[in-house]
């Protein structure tokens, strides 16, 4: 970790804090509009400073990050986790979240296949009214 860095590619961060494996998957993140700093989308060379929030999404989850420190070298996961804060609010959200998933409550459980009475319902849906 330089001390004398005041400012780093956002790419090359998020991979350094494990948020992604490689830079070429925390690229593809940031380009695909997931990673936003300030409430904004920002391109993977964008350097970030101290004190800038981040906000991630990350399969079903949401983080809020604020940045502490800047690397920009790969390290163990508990070094990692000391370069940036996750805001409470970020982590009692990605909680409840994680806990109506638990509890099948997002409708990403099925029963299974539509019997026919469903698949009937299913194929009106889709082809609407007017088509009939």
């Amino acid at each position: 970790m330089h001390n004398s860095m005041e400012k780093l590619r956002l790419d090359k961060w998020l991979w350094a804090a494990r948020f992604y494996k490689t830079r070429a998957l925390a690229k593809a993140a940031i380009e695909g509009g997931k990673v936003h700093c300030g409430g904004e989308r920002c391109k993977p060379s964008k350097e970030i400073r101290l004190g800038d929030e981040l906000t991630l999404r990350t399969g079903f989850d949401t983080r809020t990050v604020s940045v502490l420190k800047l690397s920009d070298q790969r390290r163990g996961a508990p070094e990692a986790q000391t370069l940036y804060a996750e805001s409470s609010a970020s982590v009692a959200a990605r909680e409840e979240t994680a806990a109506l998933r638990k509890a099948g409550a997002l409708g990403m459980i099925t029963e299974g296949r539509p019997n026919k009475k469903q698949r009937r319902q299913l194929s009106q849906l889709h082809s609407g009214p007017d088509y009939d």
